[in-house]
């Protein structure tokens, strides 16, 4: 079972960890955290404001400018150099080398590319000066964090990890990290949760009908028929009397299509070269149609497809052959009691990072050589163990069940598009290349209620994501940063 925390414990800063990444806004983690064999948290692609408490610890070191401190001496900066100034306030070049160095070594015990020197400097600068801005804007905000909250969330994260304060406590230690340091580095996350409770959260509103469209949007095989439907189609066009000889070779023609559309062909582009409809030109986009509208072989066609699946054989209306795309559902009604249930995909990958080692063309190439040894009866599993970048490896890649909104949105697309027991092409994230592999599919657990109440929050987090990411932006616009020495001319 999924941990679903709290906002206060969703907010932990790891986007320094993303460092692949410049933009201001949260990032995602997939790696596996470990202090000296403690699990601190085994991040599934989860969006980092879904992160529960237990993330928090590695937050804590890895991400905090006082967790950059732990090995300073606080009066020896007094007289370091200025890396920048933001606001009132300064960013010393010590801070700076410390937190730089802790986050390489963190990512080299987790067999993560280390980017070069410079680039990864830069990035850590930026976001500890957003880090920095966040903290000034809570502090005149009037937000702080008490000794009850700080030691509630340390006694849990004492419990998530099987261990008793004290022996967690040593612990940390055992890593380096003084106590007090732990300490307030965790008060210093609850604030900037606090903030952004404060900021953006608090201002999140999901209405009924994003709830109805957004569950019919994740429908998959079995799904009733009452959703509206957008289509796609290619049709190849077989005139009223003509010789069985002539209908064959409409179909071969059909069939050649279909089957490179099934391999990965771009639809539009196949439906505007080779489509005999008047919508060719639009890429054969029919727009969202009712069921009723619909020749009944479409209907339930359609219905054992997840959006953007095409339909495995052609179908045979009263115009000709088609070959038909789902692209999208939404509810007839618009109304979320009228919603059916979400599906889960149980769902393994295999991850291949992009680095000085392993570029673009090589990674993608790499995964496609392995999807056709897949394809040719490879063991999926084993490639996953033997190649794969992610914490998952160890399990052939395996993620297990995976509700909707629960992973990044290129992951989800691609496997919300495949077919139970289909492998992907390479598909490109923040985080380098996947080849996934779709196992299986069924009805989320729970009542009527506690579906929508997933909807609501799925929808509710990346409405948030977005929210708070143009909130970061515009408070580092509207903030006074001035970087000096190295740092302004990386900048």
């Amino acid at each position: 079972m999924r941990h679903r925390s709290t906002r206060s414990e969703k907010a932990a800063q790891v986007a320094a960890l993303a460092l692949n990444s410049g933009s201001p806004h949260t990032q995602h983690i997939w790696v596996k955290l470990v202090f000296d064999g403690v699990s601190v948290a085994n991040v599934k692609l989860f969006r980092s404001t879904a992160i529960a408490a237990g993330a928090l610890a590695a937050a804590f070191i890895l991400n905090t400018p006082a967790g950059a401190q732990a090995l300073s001496n606080s009066n020896a900066q007094v007289a370091d150099s200025v890396v920048a100034v933001v606001n009132d306030g300064v960013i010393t070049r010590r801070e700076l080398e410390e937190r730089t160095a802790l986050i390489a070594k963190r990512l080299q015990q987790q067999n993560a590319p280390v980017p070069p020197a410079e680039q990864m400097q830069r990035q850590v600068l930026d976001q500890m000066v957003l880090e920095r801005i966040q903290l000034q804007r809570a502090k005149d905000d009037g937000i702080t964090v008490d000794d009850t909250t700080v030691n509630r969330t340390l006694a849990r994260l004492a419990q998530q990890n099987q261990m008793t304060l004290d022996v967690y406590h040593s612990r940390i230690e055992a890593q380096g990290v003084p106590w007090s340091t732990f300490v307030r580095d965790a008060r210093t996350e609850l604030t900037l949760s606090k903030l952004r409770e404060k900021e953006v959260d608090s201002k999140i509103t999901v209405s009924d009908g994003e709830v109805a469209n957004y569950i019919a949007s994740q429908r998959g095989p079995g799904a009733h028929n009452a959703s509206d439907l957008r289509l796609q189609h290619i049709m190849f066009k077989v005139p009223q009397d003509v010789p069985e000889s002539e209908v064959a070779a409409v179909q071969s023609k059909a069939d050649a299509v279909l089957k490179q559309a099934l391999n990965g062909d771009d639809f539009t582009k196949l439906a505007k070269d080779n489509s005999e409809d008047t919508d060719a030109g639009k890429g054969g986009d029919l727009g969202f149609r009712t069921p009723s509208s619909l020749p009944s072989g479409i209907v339930t066609a359609m219905s054992t497809l997840r959006p953007g699946q095409i339909a495995p054989t052609l179908l045979r209306t009263s115009g000709g052959f088609e070959v038909i795309k789902l692209v999208e559902r939404r509810a007839s009604q618009g109304t979320a009691a009228d919603a059916p249930k979400l599906v889960q995909t149980h769902v393994r990958h295999i991850l291949l990072r992009v680095s000085d080692s392993m570029s673009e063309q090589a990674a993608r190439q790499k995964l496609l050589d392995i999807k056709q040894q897949v394809l040719a009866g490879g063991d999926f599993a084993n490639f996953a163990r033997t190649y794969s970048q992610d914490g998952s490896a160890s399990q052939g890649g395996d993620f297990g069940w995976i509700s909707p909104g629960e992973t990044v949105p290129e992951f989800e697309r691609a496997m919300n598009s495949l077919q139970d027991g289909a492998v992907s092409d390479p598909v490109r994230s923040e985080y380098g290349y996947h080849l996934i592999q779709a196992l299986g599919r069924r009805e989320a657990e729970g009542t009527a209620t506690q579906q929508l109440d997933i909807a609501r929050q799925a929808i509710g987090q990346r409405k948030a994501e977005q929210a708070y990411s143009d909130w970061l932006r515009e408070l580092r616009d509207t903030a006074y940063v001035q970087y000096k020495g190295i740092a302004a001319q990386q900048q």
